[in-house]
Parts: C-alpha cells; sequence; structure tokens
C-alpha cells in the first residue's frame, strides 16, 4: 500500500476503504505488493525530453502528466524518511499540480470520458481533485465512483504500514447520526487505553460536551478535536454507558500512539455436527496482517479446525495481495494451484497500450511484507468458508469472497450488503500529497464483478452490538452456526431480509481531511 513516489508512474496496487469520520463511505482499491509493477500510463515519457509545457487551458487537450510530476506550489527538502531517498519536489505552482491531476486523471482513471473537464486555474488543488470523476449513478441510484479521495503522503504512509497513529484504540459505528444521535463502541485495539471498554458501550459526552444532541458549528468541531486528537498526551474526559447498563459513568483517556491489530480474537472451539470451527476477526488488509493471518491459520489449523468462521463485517480493504493469500490459506493447493484470484480491467487507453499485466493468482507464498518472499503459507484445504459482513465490508474484502467464489469455494455470507467496491487504483503521489482514483474494475477467474450496489448476504442478520465479536451468541455468528448445522438460514434472518436495519460506516479517524465534518446538524 505505500504510495512512495510522485509524478505518474503507477504505483501499488489498492483495494481498501479510506479511513474516514465521515457519514458517506469512501473508499480505495485492492493492493498488490509493494514491488509490483504496474502497467505502464500512457502517454508516460521514455528516454530523453519532452515538449514544453502548455501555457493555457483548452478543454479536451491534455498535456502528459509527466510533464507536471513534483512541480509543487511548496516544494518540499531534504529526505523523506519513508523512502529513504531525497524529496522530487521542484519549484511549481498549484497550477502545475492541478495539470498533473487533470491529465494524470485524463490518461489512468476507468470511466475519463465521463469526466466534465474544469479550468484548473479556478479551484483549489484537493478541491480540483474532487471533480475530476464521474458523476454516473449505479442501477440504484447511487454514485457509481464513492472510492475518490487523497491523503497527505505522510499520513497514509503510516496508516498503509500498519504505523502508530494518535488515538484512543476505539472504533466506533453509527447507529443513529443526526440528533439525536447514537455513537457505539464496534470494537477496541488490544493494548490501547480503550482496553477493557466492551463493544456495544454508548457515547454521551466528551469533555462535558453533548455529543447526542450538540448542533453548534463550534460544538461540532470541539467534539472532532476530542474524537480525533492530532497529538499524543491529550487527556479526554468521556461520559459512556456501558452496554446493558442502566446508569452512566465518566472515564478520562489519554490519546497515545496507537498500533491496529489486523488479526484479532482467534480461536477454535466445538461446532455443529462434530466440527471444530475456526474463528477470527480480520480488520484490514494492512502489511502487518500477513504475518498475523499466517499465525491465526497455523493455530486454528493446529487445534484441527474443520470449518471456519472470517469476521470481515469492519475490514474495509487493503493489500490485494493480502486478500489472495488469505484465499489461498482457506482453500489450499489442491483448490486453487494456478488458478485465477482476480483479473484488473482498465480504462481503453491502457488496454490498448498493451501493458496491464498478467491476472493475480491465489498466492502460496509470502510476497516479503512481513514473512519471506519463499516462505510457504499453511492452508485449512477447506470447500465452505463463512463470512460475516456489513457496509463497512469492502474493496479487497469484497475480493475474498468473489475470489474463492470463482473457483466454486462454497463462501456463505452472513449479517448485511456489502459496501460494493469491484474497482481498484494504484496510490500516486505528488507534491506530499496521495491521490486515489479508481484505475480498473476487477472480476474473479469466472469474469464476474458485477457488485458495485454490494454483495447480498446468504443470511441477513443485524450487527449485534449486545454480545462480543467471536461470541456464539452473537446475532451474526448464531446465523452462521446455525447454517453451518443445518444447511439453511435460521427463521430470523429469513425475517429479516428486506428490512434489516444498517448502521452507518464505522467511524474512523480523517486523517489529513479536515475539510469534512464529523457530525450531521
Amino acid at each position: 500500500m505505500p504510495a512512495t513516489y510522485p509524478s505518474s508512474l503507477w504505483l501499488t496496487r489498492l483495494l481498501a476503504s479510506c479511513s474516514l469520520a465521515l457519514l458517506t463511505a469512501c473508499g480505495g482499491g485492492d493492493g498488490a505488493s509493494p514491488g509490483t509493477t504496474p502497467p505502464e500510463t500512457p502517454g508516460k515519457p521514455g528516454s530523453g525530453g519532452g515538449p514544453p509545457l502548455p501555457t493555457a487551458w483548452v478543454a479536451g487537450v491534455f498535456a502528459p502528466s509527466y510533464l507536471y510530476a513534483n512541480l509543487c506550489a511548496a516544494p518540499r527538502t531534504g529526505i523523506d524518511t519513508y523512502t529513504g531517498n531525497p524529496f522530487p519536489d521542484k519549484s511549481g505552482s498549484t497550477l502545475d499540480e492541478n495539470n498533473w491531476l487533470r491529465s494524470w486523471s485524463n490518461e489512468s482513471y476507468l470511466w475519463y470520458s465521463e469526466i466534465v473537464d474544469n479550468n484548473p486555474a479556478l479551484h483549489a488543488t484537493l478541491d480540483y481533485f474532487e471533480l475530476l470523476k464521474t458523476t454516473a449513478l449505479t442501477p440504484s441510484g447511487i454514485p457509481k465512483d464513492q472510492f475518490h479521495f487523497s491523503y497527505p503522503s505522510d499520513v497514509w504512509n503510516a496508516l498503509s504500514t500498519g504505523d502508530a497513529a494518535p488515538g484512543y484504540g476505539m472504533q466506533w459505528a453509527w447507529l443513529q447520526n443526526t440528533p439525536p444521535r447514537e455513537l457505539i463502541v464496534a470494537y477496541v485495539e488490544p493494548g490501547s487505553p480503550a482496553a477493557g471498554i466492551a463493544r456495544g458501550t454508548r457515547l454521551l459526552e466528551i469533555n462535558g460536551i453533548d455529543l447526542v444532541n450538540e448542533n453548534s458549528l463550534e460544538g461540532i468541531n470541539a467534539l472532532n478535536a476530542a474524537l480525533f486528537p492530532s497529538i499524543t498526551g491529550l487527556n479526554t474526559e468521556f461520559t459512556i454507558q456501558d452496554a446493558g447498563a442502566s446508569v452512566q459513568r465518566t472515564i478520562t483517556l489519554q490519546s497515545v500512539d496507537v498500533t491496529s491489530v489486523p488479526v484479532q480474537n482467534v480461536k477454535t472451539f466445538p461446532g455443529p455436527n462434530g466440527s471444530t470451527v475456526g474463528y477470527m476477526q480480520f480488520n484490514n488488509h494492512f502489511l502487518t496482517a500477513e504475518r498475523q493471518l499466517v499465525n491465526a491459520v497455523n493455530k486454528m489449523g493446529t487445534e484441527g479446525a474443520t470449518e471456519l468462521i472470517v469476521d470481515l463485517r469492519y475490514n474495509g480493504g487493503g493489500y490485494l495481495d493480502i486478500a489472495s493469500q488469505l484465499a489461498y490459506m482457506i482453500a489450499g493447493r489442491m483448490n486453487t494451484q494456478g488458478k485465477v484470484f482476480e483479473r484488473s480491467v482498465f480504462n481503453d487507453k491502457i488496454e490498448a497500450n498493451g501493458s496491464v499485466g498478467t491476472p493475480l493468482l491465489f498466492h502460496s507464498t509470502g510476497f516479503g511484507a512481513s514473512i519471506p518472499n519463499d516462505e510457504q503459507l499453511p492452508s485449512l484445504n477447506l470447500r465452505r468458508v463463512y463470512v460475516l459482513t456489513g457496509p463497512d465490508t469492502c474493496s479487497a474484502s469484497e475480493s475474498i469472497i468473489n475470489g474463492l467464489r470463482g473457483i466454486d469455494i462454497d463462501v456463505v455470507q452472513i449479517g448485511d450488503t456489502t459496501c460494493g467496491k469491484p474497482y481498484g487504483f494504484f496510490a500516486a503521489a505528488n507534491c506530499g500529497s496521495t491521490y486515489f482514483s479508481i484505475q480498473f474494475k476487477s472480476e474473479n477467474a469466472k469474469g464476474f464483478g458485477d457488485y458495485s450496489d454490494g454483495m447480498p448476504p446468504t443470511c441477513a442478520a443485524p450487527d449485534d452490538f449486545e454480545h462480543a465479536l467471536g461470541d456464539p451468541r452473537e446475532a451474526r455468528m448464531a446465523a452462521a452456526l446455525t447454517y453451518m448445522a443445518t444447511g439453511a438460514c435460521p427463521a430470523s434472518a429469513a425475517r429479516a431480509r428486506g428490512s434489516l436495519a444498517r448502521t452507518a460506516p464505522l467511524l474512523r479517524k480523517p486523517e489529513g481531511l479536515s475539510n469534512r465534518i464529523l457530525l450531521k446538524r
């Protein structure tokens, strides 16, 4: 996932929804390993110099993006600690940065012909980037492109590699995002200040400000600043109500650098019909997940797991290579050898350029993220897997489902419809910002990738905040175990289909997105 080099060079392939404290979904794409060679960008230079920079905007006329690469309004100096190399920035202007975005989008955006060509001289850079996408809708009437975003490069590099960021360790979910609001704890990071706070705990006040009803801009800004601290050492007072409790209590937490743990709560237990059920909570496809997934599969295999439940309900995606590895570890060599996990379909310019590369196969070894390249992955050799999903299940997580179904592995989906992102991109950095713009559509071995409105569940079940994740009594777990026992959805799930109440997207830290607000007024 790192976006380490500027210019129009294609970078690491991603399938990730962006981590926002927004009330609407946003996301990214699938991710290949850091060494992946992306397809060639049309207009990319070979040897020798290029033409002079155009002097004026002409609608529909585009210079190659490489001409504007690294020409920055505020060029950085010194060494990039992420790459170890000097920053490549040169003195330029906001117009140069906008022209780079305009040409890069015209070269690589999947639906480049649907972008309205606005004058780049009339907009601030981040505002201009927001215009460089299609305005078309899906068949259900939602925007076709919900996954268009940017980060400061240093923030993205830290997030994508799982580095620590200031926070308390709580991941939130909205049940009601307008007054009277209802914000609850979805899960907490192990070892964080929030460790010991239970799933389902309701947040009522922050530093004496009423989160449920506060509606002033000043109050909302204060809530944002407290929920998502930018520094460590910040003491914040939370008034909370524990799940199932009738009284409130007040706690004070201090912000620290919190590192996300992608794989949590790994266990096995006796299941229906004499089975041994493996369970793991898988929260993101960051680089650190590679070793953690191997350890989890080794543990469940050693303990004799014959059935598997993978909890993807809060997994917004990340590296596609990680998704391919997990799919292999589920299905095993006999089911996956030589088979396509996912193919990428690019725009007609790139397809005509003949440099789209080969399909991604199921990875049976490490790719060097946190285990060696040649280390053989373990596997459970299953023909069936149960996945717990919801509206935060996005991108690379959906690729696990789609990729396994493409080779006829029975994927039983329990919970709610996924986010609907069969698209991906290569993170591209320029002048200190990393941009994510849809560049390809993903398909499985059968050529299927039409789930822009999400993947509906086999059995619908609510997100049950009254029980811990992995508890057999939790609604989605219980539905999976019932299906495992009977081969059919529980009656309660059948009644819920079509009327299932969905939570808003998981509330995460809005890194670098200070122009967005947390709460609806």
